[in-house]
């Protein structure tokens, strides 16, 4: 297949596996209505959780990740939260547009993203800093029950194990 961009391959990340704790976080969080500051723990606490880390909205691995995930209806199933650097203004406007039934936590220092250790320095851009794209299902204690994270660029989670494991754990 002919791509007009490069591959790249990421470094190896250092990401929770299934049986780990994911590190906890509180961040700003975004609804189709409003947002405000809540914690992972405090979220997942809810009921499973499928935690989703994508690129910055507006980004086509973003639109095609949350694509998937609205056409599979993962969110009838688990509670799906996003994480991205964007603001809570674009996120908001990503949720206008897609990612039916998810809130979305903004993280733009990629903090979380280096405490989850998938950080993505973008080629070419000192400083700057994204979320890989990476999947973890959650239970309500925040044990990982399922972990994937690319390991190129772009790279896009198989669904199909994501389905899978939502409903061997849910």
């Amino acid at each position: 297949m002919m791509v007009d961009f490069e591959v790249v391959s990421l470094p190896e990340s250092d990401h929770p596996e299934a049986g780990e704790t994911a590190p906890d976080f509180t961040r700003p969080i975004v609804n189709e209505e409003y947002w405000e500051d809540a914690s992972l723990s405090a979220v997942a606490s809810e009921g499973p959780t499928l935690l989703v880390f994508h690129p910055m909205d507006g980004a086509f691995p973003t639109t095609y990740i949350w694509n998937e995930i609205d056409d599979r209806a993962f969110a009838d199933d688990v509670q799906v939260v996003g994480v991205s650097v964007s603001s809570p203004y674009e996120h908001k406007a990503l949720l206008d547009e897609r990612a039916d039934g998810a809130r979305l936590f903004s993280d733009p220092a990629a903090e979380v993203a280096a405490d989850y250790g998938i950080e993505n320095p973008l080629d070419g851009m000192a400083g700057v800093i994204e979320h890989r794209p990476a999947v973890f299902l959650l239970d309500e204690s925040r044990t990982v029950q399922y972990a994937w994270a690319a390991a190129e660029w772009p790279e896009f989670p198989e669904y199909d194990e994501i389905e899978a494991a939502i409903d061997q754990h849910v």
